[in-house]
Formats: C-alpha cells, structure tokens, sequence
C-alpha cells in the first residue's frame, strides 16, 4: 500500500511552491511556478492521490527554509528528511552524492557518474535521474550542469533559465544563453520562469 502524502502551498519571491510530505519525510517539491494553480497541478502529476493540509510542526521550517532560499539565503537542505520512493538502485546513488553537493557548489553530469565509479556512458543516466528528481533543491540538481561550463537542462518551471537564475543566487555565474534561445523557442506560455 503506498503511503499518503499530504501538500501544502505557499508563496515564495519566486512563485508558488507546493511541498508534500509522508512520515519518512519531503516525497515531493515542486519549484516555484507563477500560480499557485499550476504549482499544484505539478505536485498531483507526481502525486496523484495527495491531501492538500497545513504543514505540521516538523514541516513548517522546511516551508520557511524554501521561502528564504528563494529570498537569497544561504540555506542547507543537507538534513531535510526525504523519501524518494522506489527508485532505480543508480539514481539512489546519484541522489545520495548530489545531495552533498553545497551552497554555489557545482558538479557535472559526468564528473557525478565519475564520483560514483561509473564510466563516462553513464553522465546521461545522471542526467535522467536529475530530471526525475521528485524533491529539487533539496536534492539540489541544480547544481549539475553539463560539461564545458554548459547549463545543461531543467525540467522545472522556466527550465535552463530558472537553473542559472538558482545558481545565480547562490553566486555561480553560468552563461544559459544558447539554452534560453533553444527554450524560448518552444516555451508553453503555462510554463513561465521564476521572476526574482
């Protein structure tokens, strides 16, 4: 039987957020989108049977921790208890070593795969994970970028620009401009990205 997350929406300078949380801890994040309607339109994708609830006790500092990220705070999700649900054995590990990965602190797709003993063939499968990654920032996937100071992709709201935006306000300046032309020539209006 699969356990039951609850969510909560709420408003960063960024946009709206929606977390949800089990008792193991943060099943799922979605980073700021420019509704409060599509950020939980987001979150029921990934969760489909979610109850939308007032955070308790042990998640309303992870709701306060985002919100001050997003206003430019150094915050450490190094202990954020998560449960990342069943996962491909490589990605767990790819999860695990990302989240060591600190505050301005960026590693690539390939030196991952590197740090994890795998061979070069295996940067696309870091790539993969980090696109199915069910609790961004926490997971900081954004901090991986491709090879040759490349942005590398993002799935989340605003996609490459939203990441370099991230990165930006953690100090790391990383040129998204071919990505952002690439993007905004196929962007869906719904998908906007995050305006701080």
């Amino acid at each position: 039987m699969a356990t039951r997350v609850d969510y909560h929406l709420f408003e960063t300078v960024a946009g709206f957020v929606a977390l949800g949380w089990n008792e193991r801890g943060v099943a799922s994040l979605r980073l700021p989108a420019v509704s409060v309607r599509d950020a939980e339109r987001a979150l029921l994708r990934h969760c489909p049977e979610a109850r939308r609830t007032d955070p308790p006790p042990h998640v309303g500092p992870v709701v306060d921790a985002v919100i001050r990220y997003f206003a430019g705070e150094r915050i450490d999700f190094g202990d954020v208890p998560v449960d990342l649900g069943a996962q491909d054995v490589f990605f767990d590990r790819v999860y695990a070593r990302v989240r060591r990965l600190g505050w301005g602190e960026t590693s690539t797709y390939g030196a991952i795969a590197k740090d994890l003993g795998a061979g070069p063939e295996y940067a696309r499968d870091v790539g993969q994970a980090m696109a199915k990654n069910p609790v961004p920032l926490i997971v900081p996937c954004h901090r991986v970028t491709g090879a040759g100071g490349k942005i590398g992709g993002f799935s989340a709201p605003g996609g490459s620009t939203s990441k370099a935006q991230m990165l930006a306000l953690e100090g790391v300046s990383i040129d998204a401009e071919p990505a952002v032309k690439k993007a905004a020539a196929r962007r869906d209006e719904a998908q906007g990205g995050f305006d701080f």
